[in-house]
């Protein structure tokens, strides 16, 4: 990564971006360039002196604000503005037009750092380079950024989740069902509601497929439903083909990137007619979708869930970033976060644990 005025040093790998991708990207390059002018000089030295003296502010950017996920990230986040005292800015960008308008807007109201779970990863040269330029400190959330190879930016602190070693939580959990229910691994298919456009949602699926491949579940019982977007009725939909052409299995095992794909996958199954008994579904985030859910007066397919702490990324992101405008303590490079298993017997007690 590198600002806008020196070659990348990934230049001789980097893939080539499609036309709006490259749109957008030069657009961040040239307000990344006015950006360089006005820290040249072209501002007045009282006008810095102005910004240098400036409440603190933090631009909070997410991707999809239906999310529940995302929701409980900002309200976190907005009790650590309380705890604190900063300002903090939150901003939806669902692709990346409003994400280079959400970017303006931070540096027009004189932010001093942004946290950003981006709609597309491979944005983050760019991204990175209009932060430096508009003297914003930057912490990716969730979603790692990438380079034009597709490696990940170490150069941006992130904070995320262990993506591969939740999955492979995700399949302890179904096995552990499978063995309380006396299932037989050879006559079980295995609905994997994929969303491998994102890379820590491939790395949870992955983490799920290898765990149940490993016990012995044939690799062809696995069935993938992949979807455009990770919500519940894109999964639900996807689902519904990927049971419908696969329909030798009476038992079935549901898993996915999140609560909401796996909520999906398990109202199709009961659409094509699976009872409760016949469904065994453990989704990953603990959203209220989840919680939702659990407070059904009847047991569903989904099972479980393996819960993970919004205020991690919300609240402890925000007061690192804080710390690093009002302090200079630079936050670690990377920060990956765990999760807990979560029933309907128990899920309640595991939210208040997690502080939610």
């Amino acid at each position: 990564m590198k600002p806008t005025a020196t070659p990348s040093p990934d230049a001789a790998t980097a893939l080539p971006l499609p036309p709006a991708r490259r749109a957008i990207c030069r657009r961040l390059a040239l307000a990344a360039g006015s950006a360089a002018l006005l820290s040249a000089g072209l501002l007045s030295t009282a006008a810095l002196a102005a910004d240098a003296a400036s409440p603190v502010k933090i631009g909070f950017i997410i991707k999809q604000v239906d999310e529940p996920w995302f929701q409980d990230e900002w309200r976190h986040a907005e009790q650590a503005a309380k705890d604190k005292g900063f300002t903090l800015i939150k901003i939806a960008a669902p692709d990346g037009d409003k994400l280079l308008s959400a970017i303006d807007n931070l540096a027009a109201q004189r932010a001093q750092g942004m946290i950003v779970c981006a709609p597309d990863v491979k944005l983050g040269p760019a991204l990175q380079a209009r932060a430096r330029q508009a003297n914003l400190k930057l912490i990716s959330v969730d979603d790692r950024l990438v380079n034009g190879a597709s490696k990940p930016i170490e150069a941006i602190a992130h904070v995320g989740i262990s993506a591969g070693a939740i999955g492979a939580q995700v399949g302890e959990a179904l096995l552990a069902e499978v063995k309380k229910r006396g299932w037989k691994l050879a006559e079980v298919g295995a609905l994997r509601v994929t969303y491998d456009q994102l890379s820590t949602s491939k790395e949870r699926t992955d983490g799920s497929s290898a765990v149940l491949t490993q016990a012995g579940l044939p690799a062809a019982n696995i069935v993938s439903a992949p979807m455009p977007k990770a919500d519940t009725e894109n999964a639900f939909n996807a689902a519904t083909v990927a049971l419908t052409q696969n329909p030798k299995f009476k038992q079935w095992l549901v898993f996915g990137p999140n609560d909401e794909a796996v909520l999906g996958g398990v109202r199709a199954s009961e659409g094509k007619g699976f009872k409760a008994a016949s469904v065994i579904g453990v989704g990953i985030g603990g959203s209220q979708s989840a919680v939702n859910e659990f407070s059904k007066a009847e047991p569903t397919g989904f099972v479980a869930t393996v819960m993970l702490s919004p205020r991690k990324h919300g609240y402890d992101t925000a007061v690192a970033m804080f710390e690093w405008i009002k302090n200079g303590k630079e936050p670690p490079k990377l920060t990956l976060t765990s999760g807990t298993l979560a029933d309907r017997a128990n899920f309640k007690q595991m939210r208040t644990s997690l502080g939610l």
